[in-house]
């Protein structure tokens, strides 16, 4: 018999007082319940349970034997439960890729609030707004903004990247606001520099379908989103940027939405995984988490 199964039953019916309790409480034969605590006692060569025709008590080897089996079997149950835990919480290094901007003022946040939930998760995060191969540079998450080229990657949709353009009201005070596309060429924007000075930077808004490219150009371009935003506050010109970060810049008063009337550029946003390996706990728990923080509303 499985000394463990012995070793249940026996603690059942000393806590329960007979073997027909215990066979009730266990769904087996008194008779069963009977051969479990036999078989322990004929391994450990003496009685366990002092037993007649009216009740049963514990002997003095059974009293010990009693309390460690209780310690034993919790024991056992903890070992079980840590099993099924690791089955279905997240544990383990995930390395996760994001563009530089959402990584900066989205990401971060997320990231944080996901590894105060999952202590046993640890995340790699790389800002990087280069295109990036998961196989060759080793990443298991992806988030990419902009038109998804065909790959072999599973993507899941995430709310649209949609990005609007504020100044100021210092600047919008001294330069005035601009009714329409066109007349931002009248300003001073500024362009993130992921262009180069040979493809200057064109900023696209639409209106009631129609859909303007307008040359953004301006005395002051950087390579990091943050730069132009600090600038802009500072009423140094006009930033096109995402509207979840620049709509708290408005609320508080820093910045005015410029071009009210008109839609800027929307981007599809999507997270990516490899699809030739059946999902981990790590990565599935990671990116239902993310989806659902940053999902189509």
């Amino acid at each position: 018999m499985d000394r463990l199964t012995s070793m249940g039953v026996f603690v059942r019916a000393a806590d329960l007082g007979s073997f027909a309790a215990a066979a009730e409480a266990l769904q087996m034969s008194p008779q069963m319940v009977a051969k479990h605590v036999a078989a322990l006692e004929s391994g450990l060569g003496t009685s366990l349970l002092n037993r007649t025709t009216r009740r049963q008590s514990l002997t003095e080897v059974g009293r010990a034997y009693y309390e460690r089996c209780k310690v034993v079997l919790a024991e056992v149950e903890a070992a079980d439960q840590l099993t099924q835990e690791m089955k279905t919480l997240p544990k383990g290094v995930l390395r996760v890729s994001a563009p530089v901007t959402f990584g900066i003022f989205s990401m971060t946040s997320f990231v944080t609030r996901y590894l105060a939930k999952y202590p046993d998760m640890q995340v790699d995060l790389s800002l990087n707004d280069r295109f990036v191969d998961p196989i060759e540079d080793g990443f298991e998450v992806i988030v990419r903004i902009g038109e998804l080229a065909d790959s072999s990657l599973i993507a899941r949709p995430l709310a649209p990247y949609r990005m609007i353009a504020c100044a100021s009201p210092d600047y919008l005070a001294r330069r005035g606001m601009p009714q329409t596309p066109a007349e931002l060429a009248g300003h001073d924007c500024l362009p993130y520099a992921y262009w180069s000075s040979l493809q200057p930077c064109r900023w696209r808004f639409s209106r009631n379908g129609k859909t303007e490219d307008v040359p953004a150009n301006g005395r002051f371009r950087s390579n990091n989103w943050r730069a132009l935003l600090d600038a802009a506050i500072e009423g140094f010109g006009i930033t096109l940027g995402p509207e979840s970060v620049l709509a708290t810049e408005v609320a508080a008063g820093r910045l005015v939405r410029v071009l009210p009337d008109y839609e800027g550029p929307v981007r599809p946003m999507h997270v990516l995984y490899r699809a030739d390996r059946k999902p981990t706990i790590k990565l599935s728990c990671f990116v239902d988490a993310l989806v659902e923080a940053f999902g189509v509303s």
